[in-house]
Order: structure tokens, then sequence, then C-alpha cells
């Protein structure tokens, strides 16, 4: 079987941030770490330590997934450059995709990308398919391009269907960390008045407008803003709020989230792994926002909550 190294380089602080992200997807990781390595020079076995470990840069840490030939490496990619973005590490770290010239990495991914069902009547279909729609379904033509978001992850698929679920048509919709703008694109599928989407990176924005116009949907507008940071208003405050993220960032938008909502609106929450799903809820409910339902995927967990107040 052939393998794929994804390998990340980042400071030695960032470590255990790195680490914690990319351990989301796969618990077996290598990690080259030397910035404690003079305390092995302290012990009987420090004349043994090889020379070129000694030099190594103690400043920097890399961590390594490998990655075998029967799941798609650009899902894992654009996962992690977005969770890194979102932690403010994207541009303190660098990425290595090894085992992958630059033409399989461009266009060899997508033979893993297949029509996906999500929910009752999401179908995700690559723009490269052609599929004929049954009854009933409601067609998402995705190119996630150099942006988070095929609709494969489990994440995104947990989010997804929590919108099918209780996205009302008609409804005024705000998306955080839009990414590839999947989400969005379903959340006007269904009938949404309007969706206001953002991300704070620029690349992300570009291709989630062009999704959407791929998608003959109009009433999205693509912004680039911090979070909450520079949403619009002028619209009023929000009846639904999609947010697809990570726990640590969700965590730090929720004392905002009164800011654009109103009571009765709801907030759908995804990218957040079991473990630190009770601190999600503790502060949302910390805030007036009850649990309406919670969904699990493997390891992740999506949720939908209400302002209450």
């Amino acid at each position: 079987m052939n393998w794929t190294q994804l390998k990340v380089t980042c400071k030695t602080e960032d470590l255990n941030s790195v680490t914690a992200v990319m351990s989301m997807l796969d618990n077996h990781l290598m990690i080259e770490d030397y910035s404690d390595i003079e305390t092995g020079l302290n012990t009987i076995y420090g004349e043994l330590i090889d020379e070129s470990i000694l030099n190594a840069d103690k400043t920097h840490a890399k961590v390594s997934m490998y990655i075998d030939e029967r799941n798609n490496y650009n899902d894992y990619l654009l996962f992690i450059k977005e969770r890194l973005r979102a932690l403010g590490l994207e541009d303190k770290t660098t990425i290595e995709i090894i085992g992958v010239d630059e033409e399989d990495w461009e266009n060899n991914w997508k033979r893993f990308y297949k029509p996906l069902k999500i929910g009752e009547n999401l179908m995700i279909v690559p723009m490269w398919e052609d599929y004929e729609a049954k009854d009933g379904e409601v067609i998402v033509k995705m190119d996630p391009g150099l942006a988070f978001g095929s609709g494969t992850h489990e994440t995104t698929k947990l989010c997804a269907t929590l919108i099918e679920k209780y996205m009302e048509p008609g409804m005024h919709v705000l998306d955080v960390g839009t990414g590839s703008g999947i989400l969005a694109i379903c959340e006007s599928k269904l009938g949404a008045k309007d969706i206001n989407a953002y991300d704070i990176d620029p690349i992300a924005v570009r291709v989630a407008k062009e999704n959407a116009e791929k998608n003959g949907v109009y009433n999205i507008n693509c912004g680039v803003s911090d979070l909450l940071r520079d949403v619009d208003m002028t619209g009023g405050a929000y009846d639904f709020v999609s947010a697809n993220i990570v726990a640590d960032i969700i965590i730090r938008m929720t004392p905002e989230l009164s800011r654009v909502t109103k009571i009765g609106s709801l907030v759908c929450v995804s990218g957040i792994i079991e473990e630190y799903a009770r601190n999600v809820i503790e502060c949302m409910e910390l805030h007036n926002f009850g649990i309406v339902d919670i969904m699990t995927d493997k390891d992740w967990k999506g949720i939908l909550f209400k302002r209450l107040a």
C-alpha cells in the first residue's frame, strides 16, 4: 500500500496546538521535537546522542501523519489548513505533502470525491460529475478548490444535516468560516431569504463566490471577516447562524453572538471533537443559548442551539 506523508512544521511553542489539530484526524502522529535535547546530554546516555540531532533546530518542531491511498489526502490538507487558520497559526506554520507530485496534488484527489447524500434530500455533487437528480433531491454542485468543504468530512455533514432539519425558508442567515461556501449554498437552496457568508481567508471567499455562481444562487454575500468582527448588520439580527469551525473558536465567538442574533434565533455549530463538546455547551448556556439538538458522527459533534434571552 502507498502512503502520503503530511508534515506540518511549527514553532516549538505552538506544538501542542498543532498536535491537537492533527490528532482530530489521526492518533498515530510522528513528532520531531528537539527542544529538550540538552536534558539528555546530562544523562549517562548523552555521549550516544547523534551529532545531527544535537545540531537540529530546537526552535521548531514537526508533526507528521501518514495517509494511505484509500483516503483523500486533500481533505486532510484542507481541514488542517482551515483549523490552523482559525487558531491564528497559518502564517506560523508550513505544510508539506511528501510522496505526491504537483499534478497529483491538483487533480488525483478528485477520484475520491463522488456524489454524496446528506440528511434527507441534500445531494452534494462534484462539478465535474454528471448526475441526474432524483425526485425531491436538492442538488449542490461543489468544487472545493483551495478551500475546505467538500461535504465529505463529518463536521460538514453534521452541520448540513442540522441546517436541512431546522433552517426555515425565508430566514436571514449568517455563515461564519464559510470555507468553500458549501453550507451557505445549502442554506440558499433550502430557501433562506439571504445569506452573509464570511471567512478570514480571501482565497476561501473567492472560492465560495465562484461556487455560489456555479450553483446559480445569487442571494449569498461573501466577505472577509475575522469571525463576527465585520459582519453586515444592515439586514437586522440573524434568524439562523451556522459555524463549522473548532471548539476553541466557537467559544471565543460566543460572547459576540448576542450582538448578531435575537431571542429565538438558531445557532448551528460543528467542528467539535467529542471531548470538547461539554466546554462549548457550557459556554453557550452561560450566554443564554439552550440546546435544541445534538448529532454525532464518529468522534465529532454538531450542535444546534436556540437563543433564550
